[in-house]
């Protein structure tokens, strides 16, 4: 693998902690309560909107806003204490000293650009998308598949690397291999992955 395609949430950054905290309590704050274990799992499994969906069940619209409100709020300033997870920086330089390339593929939006600025990361990177750059949400593999366009990567040396099932599919379906990054071994889908890890420096 010459090229590794990153996503931010739970596989570069430990995230999640500020994520679920900030979902409980939105709810919390509007009279609902919620089990973060569960919020953590429904997260790691599929993504941020479906936990959403699957807790706005018989909700009213209006409620629902209020929710979604005060969680970007307070995901916002949860997400600015995050910490990249062990490994993360030794196994990026190790890819670039090796001829390598990292790039970004995430969800959030340029605030991710921010964290890797303030922890050093961001010059280990050659390209990135984020959700400005409005592209379909992943499993579709048109993010990855601008990114090859763009830095001539050959998907057949490049992989996708992610914490959930659609981060592994997103790069099966842009040609390339897809690596999970599962650290509390949560995911028991039959997922077809090429690698799956519990430490990042596994990855090397």
């Amino acid at each position: 693998m010459k090229d590794f395609i990153w996503d931010f949430d739970g596989t570069l950054y430990d995230t999640y902690p500020g994520m679920v905290a900030s979902f409980v309590a939105a709810f919390e704050e509007n009279g609902i309560v919620v089990d973060g274990r569960d919020v953590y799992r429904k997260m790691r499994k599929y993504s941020v909107g479906r936990t959403f969906k699957e807790y706005f069940l018989d909700i009213s619209e209006e409620l629902q806003q209020r929710v979604k409100a005060s969680y970007r709020i307070r995901e916002d300033n949860a997400s600015r204490n995050a910490q990249p997870f062990a490994d993360v920086e030794e196994v990026c330089q190790k890819i670039t000293s090796s001829g390598g390339r990292n790039f970004l593929l995430t969800h959030r939006d340029k605030s991710s650009l921010k964290l890797l600025k303030k922890d050093g990361l961001f010059s280990l990177f050659t390209g990135f998308v984020t959700s400005e750059d409005s592209f379909p949400r992943k499993p579709d593999p048109e993010s990855l598949l601008h990114l090859c366009d763009l830095f001539s990567i050959n998907p057949k040396e490049a992989v996708m690397i992610g914490d959930r099932v659609l981060d592994v599919e997103a790069g099966h379906n842009a040609g390339m291999q897809g690596y999970l990054f599962d650290p509390d071994n949560l995911i028991d889908e039959s997922v077809v992955c090429d690698k799956r890890v519990v430490r990042i420096s596994e990855i090397i």
